[in-house]
């Protein structure tokens, strides 16, 4: 959970997933100054051979446009820029030949004009002219075509939504990344994260494909974390470790989408940080059974007897005298089997204490395992209804609801923040029960801090005491608060 974070290529919004029509394309504009065919030489290696100052009639005139109208656009007084930048595009649309302002300067004015635009024909024009100055842009500086590729799909997926089905979007992130590797920009991954997981979980992709990409985000995280190189950069990619690795998390819940490795690699450490710890034995233990881990894996060799120690074989009784016990299930990572085992021994058992248990375990495969928060608050629910004020049931409810941000916002931000007033709501009514009320004042205090601030809260005309739902999967209703 952390701040909210604002630059202009890395404005995260509300997530949005329907998407009707592809963006409509054409050749760069490239004047030419007499009927003749003219060879555009560049004046230094490297340069756009796209038309330039030096191929214009009067270029100290383009030169002149182009220094106006950016002075303008600096200004922000764009209607004043329009006029110098008609002129210097058109006349010199790759400027020096090494400098593309002509096309993202021309992609800000056509969404300036967009604001003021009310007729539908005018508005369509304008949208399809932003995205054929980002293919513009592209022909004529061909060695930055990922980014402008990677700014058109940003557009299409936070701005322009319906220009472009899921797929499309998906696809196109897909060609950037494809490019440029563990270098991707930032600015791509948590959108593409986003539709990843939506491609993965509407079988729209193959598992295999998903996979890889997963795979590669997480490559591109590390390596854009490790090697940022100031702090603005640094933030921005401290925003995306804040959403994407958590949403990639989720995908732990989908049988054999990640091999064994994946797990080795990320729970040997969850082990070795709290290796006494009954609850972390068995998430490492199922995990790796999860990941189809070979029995003879050192770690797996090495929990094996601590399994035993911490959840021991369950004693036999009239009522379950045949098969693996509800414990081995979970152990062994057969997770749906054993939801069915602890449901049914739920059902049928009159001591409410031990339905409840059998409840509140049920919601925990939910949670740690399956990653189905709404499917844990199901059954967490279902346990209070056994055990009204069960301190655990409402510490589980309020993790899950921190849990949330990066899946109900970008993991910044008020949409992501919002989420700790719920949970802290939740761990309040577990204060109330002595056998949970040192954890929740624990939890109480950690996420505290992280609740919307003063300023977002008041940008947004809601004061501290007034009702607010939060929605996504929550839908819960709370009261506004400040840290």
């Amino acid at each position: 959970m952390k701040n909210s974070i604002s630059l202009w290529l890395f404005a995260f919004a509300s997530v949005c997933f329907l998407f009707t029509c592809t963006p409509k394309t054409t050749a760069p504009v490239v004047k030419q100054e007499t009927k003749k065919e003219k060879i555009v030489v560049p004046e230094k290696e490297g340069a756009s051979e796209c038309t330039k100052w030096t191929d214009a009639q009067n270029p100290e005139g383009v030169k002149t446009a182009h220094v106006l109208y950016r002075d303008f656009m600096k200004q922000n007084k764009i209607d004043d820029a329009i006029p110098y930048w008609e002129r210097a595009y058109s006349q010199a649309p790759a400027a020096d030949g090494f400098r593309d302002y002509h096309f993202l300067d021309g992609v800000k004015i056509q969404e300036h004009l967009l604001k003021s635009a009310s007729d539908p024909a005018k508005i369509n024009s304008l949208k399809d002219r932003i995205f054929e100055l980002y293919d513009e842009a592209a022909i004529c500086y061909p060695k930055k075509s990922s980014l402008y590729k990677g700014l058109k799909a940003f557009k299409l997926y936070y701005t322009y939504s319906d220009r472009a089905t899921e797929k499309e979007k998906y696809e196109l992130f897909k060609e950037v990344i494809d490019a440029d590797g563990e270098k991707t920009a930032d600015f791509i991954i948590n959108p593409f994260t986003a539709l990843l997981l939506e491609q993965i979980t509407s079988n729209s992709i193959s598992m295999e494909e998903g996979r890889t990409y997963a795979q590669k985000v997480s490559k591109i995280v590390t390596y854009g974390t490790k090697n940022c190189k100031n702090t603005k950069e640094c933030d921005r990619w401290d925003l995306v470790n804040g959403y994407s690795p958590a949403r990639l998390e989720e995908l732990e819940g989908l049988e054999n989408f990640y091999p064994c490795s994946y797990y080795q690699e990320k729970y040997t450490e969850v082990y070795e940080a709290n290796p006494s710890d009954c609850e972390t034995i068995g998430l490492v233990y199922g995990r790796l059974k999860w990941g189809k881990c070979s029995a003879n894996d050192p770690l797996l060799l090495k929990l094996k007897p601590e399994i035993d120690r911490c959840f021991p074989p369950e004693v036999v009784t009239s009522t379950n005298t045949a098969g693996p016990s509800c414990n081995q299930m979970l152990r062994e990572g057969s997770y749906s089997q054993a939801i069915s085992c602890y449901e049914e021994r739920a059902n049928g058992n009159a001591d409410a204490q031990k339905s409840a248990e059998y409840y509140l375990t049920i919601a925990k495969i939910y949670y740690a395992h399956l990653k189905k928060f709404s499917s844990a608050r199901k059954y967490a629910r279902k346990a209070l209804e056994k055990k009204p004020g069960w301190g655990k049931a409402h510490v589980l409810i309020g993790k899950l609801y921190a849990s949330s941000g990066p899946l109900c916002g970008p993991g910044r931000g008020f949409d992501s923040q919002v989420v700790t007033w719920v949970a802290i709501d939740e761990w309040n009514k577990a204060k109330r029960d002595p056998e949970s009320a040192s954890e929740a004042k624990t939890l109480i205090g950690k996420y505290h801090q992280y609740m919307p601030s003063k300023e977002d809260i008041f940008q947004r005309s809601i004061n501290v005491g007034d009702s607010f739902t939060v929605k996504c999967w929550i839908n819960q209703t709370t009261k506004v608060r400040t840290p």
